[in-house]
């Protein structure tokens, strides 16, 4: 209670009345694969350059993380965090700079073998004993080469336009040693080096590494390890090379709690299990999943093979696509492209929208074609099919989770729980401890009633009222004096979420009747 002590006007604040809720992102998405280079943590990147930034580009045709990452961007796609994914036994590459420091490449595998590291005095200078001018720091360059150079490429960092030229580099210039300046080289290498950290091993603090003569190579350690297996995607075993989880274990942690949408690119169905499994125990995700590469869509029962999932849809066929490095024709998954239907459906008309019967950008040619016969029978067994019609383009045409409930069969209809749980759950924190009474329970309703006015009228629901479209109860007949005096809150919400017109029917008929007299 404030405390009156002077005579006086007192201007108070208070709250009364609801509290806003704010919808939460429903495109944000995570793709999980290989790729050539870069950190294993989970890196947000918000277009496919931003992605060759950090990750490189296209190093093998069965590699598929960056066609699916420029299909998810061409497609509408704006907020990706890419999780490179590595074998247990990969270790970071390393080298000893003179003056006890180490520049230990920012992932594991043999990739850091090819980065470059030289030292040289900073641009900036000040005045020094008898006139002279002297560095303020050091200047760290770190070049990465797709190949091994067949030269040294020391001539390269003197002038950077002599040869080799690497396929990426950083200049990082006036670093200093002392950690409470801005240019303290730990603060800004962190999160800004997409190759390298330098790290002091035993210097003394406030000192800086010595100028090297010479380029040196990553050359320690650098192991590449073999192919990643469902382990290495689920992440969490800790190892002394990888301290930090990888893959799904890493996306749990908070920073990266705006992720919707999970997909890893042209895995086995045992990872694709691995990921129903993460979104299914978060509750807050949806996971796609590939089909084969041939697979034979009449045969193939996905609930068997993969999962009885209502968060998860699974998309057929393989679709061709211009190599974004080359140009070259290369068939890959598609379900980069199609998360980037998602997202681009999710800005355009909203998470209840179904992502159908909408163009599949870059797709040139798909694997298979798929005729109405066909998909009669993938359609009731949850196989989305990508068709290819006359004169309207390559498209998806297909909107089911792989759920055997028919309350949960379709994709628009799982993704607006998803939205309308996490956005409630998010916005009524502010609950937690505050007073379990009458006037608690009456705030509690304004505040749902608010958002999902708002989603109604967006049409996301499903009524002519909004007492046909949801109802929300919270007083006594959903809590009993034990619930209350074990301190719990209970308020049931009903919502009828709008589903597609999956089947359009008209019914026409040939009026012969003769007007009467």
């Amino acid at each position: 209670m404030p405390e009156y002590l002077h005579p006086g006007v007192y201007i108070e604040e208070i709250e009364r009345g609801p509290k806003p809720i704010e919808g939460v992102p429903t495109s944000t998405a995570a793709f999980l694969g290989e790729a050539e280079r870069g950190p294993t943590m989970p890196r947000m990147v918000t277009s496919y350059k931003d992605y060759q930034r950090w990750f490189g580009g296209v190093t093998s045709t069965e590699k598929y993380l960056p066609y699916t990452v420029n299909g998810f961007f061409e497609n509408g796609g704006k907020r990706l965090f890419v999780c490179r994914i590595t074998d247990d036994t990969a270790t970071p590459a390393q080298v000893a700079l003179p003056a006890n420091f180490l520049v230990k490449a920012v992932g594991s595998g043999a990739w850091g073998k090819r980065v470059y590291a030289y030292v040289s005095d900073s641009s900036t200078k000040r005045p020094g004993p008898g006139g002279t001018l002297v560095p303020i720091g050091f200047r760290l360059q770190l070049a990465y080469y797709a190949t091994t150079p067949t030269q040294d490429p020391t001539e390269w960092f003197k002038d950077p336009t002599k040869p080799p030229f690497p396929s990426y580099a950083e200049n990082f210039d006036d670093l200093v040693g002392n950690r409470v300046s801005p240019d303290f080289y730990e603060k800004r290498l962190l999160d800004s080096s997409a190759l390298a950290t330098l790290i002091a091993t035993g210097a003394p603090a406030g000192s800086i590494p010595q100028k090297t003569a010479n380029a040196l190579p990553l050359s320690a350690n650098g192991a590449e390890g073999g192919v990643p297996d469902s382990a290495d995607y689920v992440g969490e075993v800790l190892l002394p090379a990888r301290p930090e989880p990888q893959g799904l274990a890493a996306l749990k942690l908070d920073p990266y709690r705006d992720v919707s949408l999970v997909y890893a690119p042209g895995v086995d169905f045992g990872i694709a299990k691995e990921l129903i499994t993460h979104c299914e125990n978060l509750k807050y995700r949806f996971a796609v999943v590939d089909c084969q590469k041939t697979m034979n869509p009449t045969a193939f029962e996905p609930r068997n093979a993969v999962a009885d999932s209502k968060y998860a849809a699974f998309y057929y066929p393989w679709i061709y696509i211009s190599d974004p490095q080359s140009g070259a024709r290369t068939l890959v998954p598609p379900g980069g492209h199609t998360l980037g239907v998602y997202a681009r459906t999710d800005t355009e008309r909203g998470v209840f929208k179904a992502p159908a019967n909408e163009i599949l950008r870059g797709a040139l040619q798909l694997s298979a074609e798929t005729d109405d016969s066909t998909q009669d029978q993938m359609n009731p067994r949850g196989i989305n099919a990508i068709r290819q019609f006359p004169g309207r383009g390559i498209r998806v045409w297909g909107a089911r989770t792989l759920s055997s409930d028919a309350l949960w069969k379709y994709v628009s209809v799982r993704r607006l729980f998803i939205f309308l749980e996490r956005s409630i759950y998010e916005g009524t924190q502010w609950v937690v401890f505050e007073p379990n009474d009458d006037k608690l329970w009456a705030r509690v309703i304004d505040t749902i009633r608010l958002f999902l006015r708002t989603q109604w009228r967006l049409g996301a629901l499903f009524g002519r009222t909004e007492e046909e479209a949801f109802f929300i109860t919270c007083d006594r007949t959903t809590m009993t004096q034990d619930d209350i005096l074990n301190g719990r809150l209970i308020c049931e919400i009903g919502i009828a979420p709008v589903r597609p017109a999956e089947f359009v029917v008209f019914r026409i008929f040939q009026n012969t009747a003769e007007p009467q007299r």
